[in-house]
């Protein structure tokens, strides 16, 4: 069962078994700028994702 990200309402699905940040990366975002949250739950970068998971991707706003 893969892995379902979803970044501004858009479903990507990847393999389980890579981390955070590699599925951030391979669906083309930046991880410096993009958060994951499972479970309503900010997860770690080298966090390893499980079949089945379902990753929301935030992305990060910076002001001044």
């Amino acid at each position: 069962m893969p892995v379902k990200l979803t970044f501004r309402g858009k479903e990507h699905t990847i393999e389980a078994g890579r981390t955070a940040r590699e599925a951030i990366e391979r669906i083309g975002l930046s991880p410096a700028a993009t958060l994951a949250v499972k479970k309503g739950q900010l997860i770690a970068d080298d966090t390893i994702l499980q079949d089945g998971d379902e990753i929301k991707l935030v992305a990060v706003i910076a002001g001044g």
